[in-house]
């Protein structure tokens, strides 16, 4: 046995809220589940309430679970409720949650945002070869 006194290890200091509970350090993404976006398992339709469906005469703003579980279908497929899956709020980046922190941060980019790096590059590289016929 060693006679050394016990050291101390530093340890992270967590910040905490009101009445000593933790608070979180990362703002959360819309947890209210009426914003969030569901997608038909079986054809891929994305049911967005910020859209609603023309189609079926559902306005925007018209949360997925305000929706008739009995009356509502898909308006591609037909499939009913619950065929749809819950696939989080519009600004979530896409993906598995393990993986957002891999690939130079673009992992964590949501969907529209992807769009815009991607066909901003085709621009740019598109403006790139039309400069070439500048040169002689």
């Amino acid at each position: 046995m060693s006679t050394e006194p016990p050291t101390e290890t530093p340890t992270e200091e967590v910040p905490t809220g009101p009445a000593g509970t933790v608070s979180e350090a990362v703002e959360p993404i819309a947890e209210d589940p009426s914003t969030h976006r569901f997608e038909c398992r079986s054809c891929g339709f994305v049911y967005d309430p910020a859209e609603g469906v023309k189609k079926l005469g559902i306005p925007a703003g018209t949360s997925f679970l305000d929706l008739d579980p009995v009356g509502f279908r898909c308006p591609v497929c037909r499939s009913r409720v619950g065929a749809f899956k819950d696939i989080g709020p519009r600004n979530k980046p896409s993906g598995f949650e393990e993986n957002l922190n891999f690939g130079l941060g673009v992992n964590r980019l949501t969907p529209g945002q992807k769009n815009v790096l991607i066909f901003g590059g085709f621009a740019l590289a598109f403006a790139f070869f039309l400069s070439l016929y500048s040169l002689r």
